[in-house]
């Protein structure tokens, strides 16, 4: 089973559907802060079809926060989870330099209750889900995974420390790990599951068709 923070959201929702289509059981963690129970309706309704026509998936949702760590434990200890992606998190840059406190309480904090849980429970696999905020002003471009990173605001900060954080977690406790630096994320996927639906939209594909309307 594959446990998934953050599965209500824009990414994690499109990784849950890939995951489905695959045939893996999926169990989604996310306190809906900016995530949607609409989205973990719809893909309790597509593995569902989708198991019609071949040995499919469940899908199943815990309404919880990663700084729970009573709720992470209950987790762990209800699903035999083999893989974490770990989608959950703050993300709008502006907001982290005027409330730095939130994005290091759910994005380092929380991040490590996961770490501990997963190493606590015998899960040793995690692909993480970091920024490309990490790398801050480009040196150079394209900018490649050998740049620089040197965060200029607390969002890229608190990714960069984890960033760090899961790397001390492998070399002390044998986790596996992949880090991903996502730059523009765009697009919906093609059964209509899911897509862009921010209510503040901060994706830079989205803004640019929203300017050429206006």
């Amino acid at each position: 089973m594959i446990l998934i923070t953050g599965g209500a959201g824009y990414i994690g929702s499109h990784c849950a559907i890939d995951f489905i289509k695959s045939g893996y059981d999926v169990v989604i963690l996310d306190n809906l802060s900016v995530g949607h129970i609409e989205i973990i309706e719809r893909l309790k309704d597509f593995a569902k079809n989708h198991n019609e026509e071949q040995k499919g998936s469940l899908v199943d949702f815990i309404n919880a926060d990663i700084n729970d760590t009573y709720a992470l434990n209950v987790l762990f200890n209800t699903y035999k989870i083999d893989a974490v992606i770990h989608f959950a998190a703050d993300a709008l840059v502006n907001e982290s330099v005027i409330n730095p406190r939130k994005y290091y309480e759910n994005n380092v904090i929380g991040s490590i209750n996961l770490l501990n849980s997963m190493i606590d429970n015998n899960v040793k696999k995690i692909v993480f889900s970091s920024t490309c905020a990490t790398y801050g002003e480009p040196e150079y471009v394209p900018i490649d995974e050998k740049h620089v990173q040197k965060p200029v605001n607390p969002y890229g900060n608190t990714k960069l420390a984890m960033e760090f954080a899961i790397k001390d977690y492998a070399k002390a406790y044998g986790l596996k790990y992949t880090i991903f630096r996502y730059f523009n994320v765009i697009g919906a996927d093609s059964e209509g599951v899911t897509g862009e639906w921010h209510n503040i939209e901060t994706h830079l594909v989205p803004n640019i068709l929203k300017a050429d309307e206006k």
